[in-house]
C-alpha cells in the first residue's frame, strides 16, 4: 500500500534533531509523498531545504498562513511570490481564515485569501485552505470565484454534513487527519455521506497526532492509523482507501509519481 499525506510540516523546529529518522518511518509505513503547506516568508527557505534533500518525497507549497496575515500581507505576498521564479510549487497553501484567536484581521486575512485565490487561478494551482470558526467568512470569498476553475482541499475537515457538501460542490476534497480517530469527533457522522473521491489523507504534523499518540509530536508514518479509521467508518478497507485517496492527491495537484 502506497500512501500522500496532503499536509505535513516536517521543516519546523520540531523535527529538527531526527527529521530523517521521521521521514524513513514514514516511508517504511508507506507513506511516499509528504505535500507541505507554507506558513510564512520565514518559513519557506527551511521548507525549501528539506525538499532539496528529499526531491521525490518532499513537495513544497507556497501561501501565507492566515494566522501571520497583518497589514503588510500584500508586501509580504509579493515577496513570497517572487520564489516562483526559481522553484517549483505543487499549490498556494496554507491560506485562509483563522478567527480562533483573534478576530482583529479579519477584513485583512479575507483581501489575503482573495489575493492568494486570484494568484492560484493565474498559475492553475490547487488552494490548501485552512478555516478556523470561519466557515461563513471563508465561503464568502470562495463565492466570489463561483464558475472559476478554482480546486484544493479544505484542511482539517470538521463541519457538518451540509458544509461537506458544499465544499465538495464547489471542487474541494475534505483532508481527514488525526482527529477522526477522536472520541469528540463527527466525522463518523460527515464520511459515510461522502466518496472515497471526495477525500484526501493528511496529518498536519506535528499537530494533531492521532489516537494511541495524542499528546505527542504527529508524523507522517501516522497515516495508515487514520486511514484504518477512515475503512471502519466508510465500511471499506484500508488498501481501498490508500489507493483512492492517493488518486485523489495525485489528480488534484497534477502530479506524475
Amino acid at each position: 500500500m502506497q500512501f500522500i499525506d496532503t499536509h505535513s510540516h516536517i521543516y519546523l523546529e520540531e523535527y529538527q534533531s531526527d527529521r530523517k529518522k521521521v521521514i524513513e518511518n514514514s516511508l517504511k509505513s508507506g507513506v511516499c509523498q509528504l505535500f507541505l503547506p507554507n506558513i510564512n516568508l520565514e518559513s519557506i527557505e527551511p521548507m525549501l531545504a528539506v525538499c532539496r534533500q528529499y526531491p521525490t518525497v518532499c513537495y513544497p507549497m507556497l501561501g501565507l498562513h492566515p494566522c501571520d496575515v497583518k497589514e503588510d500581507y500584500k508586501d509580504i505576498l509579493k515577496l513570497m511570490f517572487q520564489q516562483f521564479d526559481n522553484h517549483r510549487f505543487i499549490a498556494i497553501g496554507e491560506v485562509g481564515i483563522d478567527l480562533y484567536w483573534d478576530k482583529t484581521f479579519l477584513q485583512f486575512q479575507k483581501d489575503a485569501l482573495r489575493y492568494q485565490i486570484e494568484f492560484a487561478l493565474g498559475k492553475n494551482l490547487p488552494i490548501i485552505i485552512h478555516k478556523r470558526q470561519s466557515y461563513y467568512e471563508v465561503m464568502s470569498v470562495l463565492d466570489e470565484f463561483k464558475g472559476c476553475s478554482l480546486k484544493g482541499i479544505f484542511h482539517c475537515y470538521s463541519g457538518s454534513v451540509e458544509h461537506a457538501k458544499e465544499v465538495i460542490e464547489r471542487g474541494f476534497l475534505l483532508g481527514i487527519g488525526g482527529t477522526v480517530t477522536y472520541k469528540s469527533s463527527k466525522l463518523d457522522e460527515i464520511l459515510p455521506s461522502v466518496a472515497l473521491s471526495d477525500i484526501v489523507l493528511e496529518t498536519d504534523s506535528p499537530f494533531l497526532t492521532p489516537a494511541p499518540y495524542r499528546g505527542q509530536r504527529n508524523s507522517s508514518a501516522y497515516i495508515p492509523i487514520i486511514a484504518e479509521k477512515i475503512a471502519q467508518i466508510m465500511q471499506s478497507q484500508i488498501e481501498v482507501i490508500a489507493r483512492k485517496t492517493t488518486e485523489n492527491a495525485i489528480k488534484l495537484f497534477n502530479l506524475n509519481l
